[in-house]
């Protein structure tokens, strides 16, 4: 079916597209992973179908080193989508799993196993596997091994806002997927927009953990109430195309994008507040040592 976009110069465009333009390219993210992680399972599928005429113990071999190759790209594809995460935010905890590392190790192991199922040589084996986790460490980089955080704040306060900022990226994550699932552009379009909202919470809280008690309710039970909104929504809209019960959800984003623009606006006016009480007391005590 044919759908129609705007343009800087369509005749229907207001800021409300623009608006929605803007957050449908905010929420859009490139898969981390991409063809060159996707392509590593490729040795592990063929190792096992060339496997299938040699003996039992090249059989076992060659099975063995698929099965390691497929678990290695599988780890180094949820490892460098882990890292790109890590990348985006500014207060993050490193990956509790290097999940690279483990693929690189196993990538030599495979193609060790590998060697081994065609040629008895084990020198030859070992210096195949030492070469292709070599490559693969060069090629995919290693995991993030320390925790990003911000200077001028306790490590606890970090800690807590890494929680809740995890937490409510899986909620954002789980919400799109299920309206994804309906495949109506213009409910994307919506949830997108809200999301946008929520995400600008989520920057501001980064910015300044001392937001985190204004904010966790919005992030914590407000977020995970729309994702549940959303898996019934689709559920629902997938079965009978409900004109009232879309009404009823765009009404609630609506309602939860204000609400949320409005208390990440009240956590900025604070922010500005603190800074000018922090302005006033050092204009008073200079003022006073006759500086």
């Amino acid at each position: 079916m044919a759908q129609k976009f705007g343009g800087k110069y369509s005749p229907d465009t207001n800021a409300r597209t623009s608006t929605a333009r803007q957050a449908v390219a905010e929420a859009r993210q490139v898969d981390a992973a991409g063809a060159k992680a996707n392509i590593l399972f490729t040795p592990g599928i063929l190792l096992a179908f060339l496997s299938l005429n040699e003996g039992a113990l090249g059989l076992m071999l060659g099975l063995g080193g698929a099965a390691v190759l497929t678990l290695a790209a599988w780890l180094t594809r949820d490892g460098l989508r882990a890292a790109a995460a890590y990348d985006q935010r500014k207060v993050a905890r490193k990956p509790s799993i290097p999940r690279k590392l483990f693929g690189s190790v196993l990538t030599g192991a495979g193609i060790a196993a590998a060697s081994l199922s065609n040629d008895p040589a084990v020198l030859a084996a070992v210096l195949y596997g030492v070469a292709a986790g070599g490559l693969h460490m060069l090629a995919f980089g290693i995991d993030p091994m320390r925790d990003k955080r911000m200077e001028g704040v306790d490590t606890f306060q970090q800690d807590r806002v890494a929680r809740v900022v995890d937490q409510a990226e899986a909620h954002l994550a789980a919400m799109r997927d299920h309206i994804a699932s309906i495949g109506d552009r213009a409910l994307i379009v919506r949830t997108a927009q809200f999301q946008a909202a929520a995400r600008k919470m989520i920057r501001t809280v980064e910015e300044d953990p001392r937001d985190l008690t204004g904010a966790r309710k919005f992030l914590g039970v407000y977020l995970m109430g729309a994702r549940d909104a959303a898996a019934k929504f689709a559920d629902l809209y997938k079965r009978q195309r409900d004109p009232d019960a879309r009404a009823e959800f765009e009404a609630l984003l609506t309602d939860l994008e204000e609400n949320f623009a409005a208390r990440t606006d009240k956590l900025l006016l604070d922010d500005r507040s603190d800074m000018d009480i922090e302005i006033k007391v050092l204009r008073d005590r200079l003022q006073r040592e006759g500086l």
